[in-house]
């Protein structure tokens, strides 16, 4: 399943594409909202691990934007339930990620991404 939390862990590994690989581009993203229990210890741990600007343009391009441009010092409930929000509970079903340098597709297909490369773009 193509999660924000997902999404933000993924850059292109095509060959020779190895600077400007990172985040992959959202296009023609279908979204579907699934309740995901709340954890907010998971959510504290997971925060440091993230690319913040990443994870908030591409929960923009999605039509969310519950995230502040920066996380905030102090980390209360709201924040941490937006947080969580757009990490676990917004699924991306179909669409595709490209690479904004080599433009490599990755197609996203009933909630999985492919992310298997051709022979010659195995580096």
């Amino acid at each position: 399943m193509v999660r924000l939390l997902t999404h933000n862990l993924l850059a292109c590994h095509a060959k020779g594409c190895t600077s400007n690989n990172f985040p992959l581009q959202l296009k023609d993203a279908q979204i579907e909202l699934r309740d995901a229990e709340f954890n907010p210890d998971f959510i504290r741990g997971f925060l440091p691990r993230l690319e913040w600007k990443a994870l908030v343009d591409a929960a923009r391009q999605l039509g969310d934007t519950s995230l502040p441009d920066q996380p905030p010092e102090m980390l209360d409930d709201e924040f941490l339930q937006n947080l969580h929000h757009v990490l676990l509970e917004i699924h991306i079903e179909e669409g595709e990620m490209i690479c904004p340098n080599c433009k490599h597709v990755y197609p996203i297909s009933n909630g999985i991404p492919n992310m298997l490369l051709a022979e010659h773009e195995i580096g």
